[in-house]
């Protein structure tokens, strides 16, 4: 068999390479060329010329010798291919009324979704990501985060806690099993994604001056999470209107829920960016309260305060309409 050109050699080891950078010195010693061949010479040419025109690689710009090798990919076929319905997740219901929250049942989720949940500390992060695994059980989820395990790779005593108090819920099977699995993960999320389960994290921490990263997290986790659906806890400053990371929070959230204070002891619910719905999601405002942190109670929807406008005041008094929470419970239509 006649020994392959040098063209080919190159194609044929960059095709190993996609995606990462190369240079010509480790070209030369990977490709074992003689220094006093005429290939020496000849390897920088076809990188300059051939290779980026047809869009084998990218030079850095920098004239240092060094390549990135392009991904290469073809086209995506669309007609004729099977369409694939919403995904069924269960969301958190209200103990009050044993009904799904209200607006459940208006979001679309589609494979691959990312939920993002954004709140303040102590505000009902836990709380919903314990009911989305518990309503979720048969689909049998994935754990991983701060919250549930210790350094020493063992549940934490207030996840314990919370199973137990979740009563309602069958968390083994008939022999035993845990019907969930518990990761002890706290970084490198997307590593270990479950492919095509139910991921739930909770919390993502990042380093103060770094909360553009949350962006290329979101990212990261959305790619590895096949057919399945990924659920996402962050923490929230007070009064903020997205997550530690401002917009970049949102780049890659398919439903995003914000959660705060209302009053001195419930939680504000106001969601955020829903990619699709049947109808208007975005923007609408809820409370509810929890017992024993996971048992979500006297769940209703709120409307601005149309006494004071939702300020929390008229003039110079705190409005006797809302007692200054601006927000009213919405009425109820039969």
């Amino acid at each position: 068999m006649p020994e392959l050109r040098l063209i080919d050699k190159l194609r044929e080891y960059l095709v190993q390479a996609q995606g990462r950078e190369v240079s010509i010195k480790d070209l030369r010693s990977e490709l074992r060329i003689d220094p006093t061949s005429p290939a020496w010479n000849t390897i920088n040419k076809l990188l300059a010329f051939d290779l980026v025109k047809d869009k084998t690689v990218k030079p850095s710009g920098r004239k240092d010798g060094i390549y990135k090798v392009i991904t290469q990919v073809s086209p995506v076929k669309v007609f004729g291919r099977e369409r694939r319905p919403p995904i069924e997740l269960v969301f958190p219901r209200d103990f009050d009324s044993m009904i799904e929250m209200s607006f459940a049942s208006d979001i679309i989720l589609r494979e691959g979704d990312l939920i993002l949940i954004s709140g303040r500390s102590n505000y009902g992060k836990t709380g919903l990501c314990m009911n989305f695994c518990g309503e979720n059980i048969d689909f049998h989820p994935v754990l991983m985060g701060n919250e549930y395990t210790t350094v020493d790779r063992e549940p934490t005593p207030r996840f314990m806690n919370r199973i137990d108090n979740m009563d309602w819920v069958e968390w083994v099977n008939g022999s035993g099993e845990d019907k969930f699995t518990l990761l002890p993960v706290y970084s490198d999320y997307a590593e270990h994604i479950v492919k095509d389960r139910i991921n739930i994290i909770d919390w993502v921490n990042i380093e103060t001056g770094e909360f553009y990263l949350i962006s290329r997290i979101m990212e990261d986790i959305k790619r590895a999470l096949g057919k399945g659906i990924g659920i996402l806890a962050i923490q929230k400053a007070e009064g903020v209107g997205a997550g530690r990371g401002g917009q970049f929070t949102r780049d890659f959230a398919d439903v995003e829920i914000l959660l705060d204070e209302y009053g001195e002891h419930e939680v504000l619910l106001t969601m955020g960016k829903v990619k699709e719905s049947k109808q208007r999601v975005t923007g609408r405002k809820f409370a509810f309260g929890i017992e024993k942190g996971v048992k979500i109670i006297n769940f209703r929807e709120l409307e601005k305060c149309k006494a004071c406008g939702g300020k929390g005041y008229r003039g110079p008094n705190t409005c006797g309409n809302c007692n200054g929470m601006k927000f009213k419970d919405k009425a109820v239509e039969f």
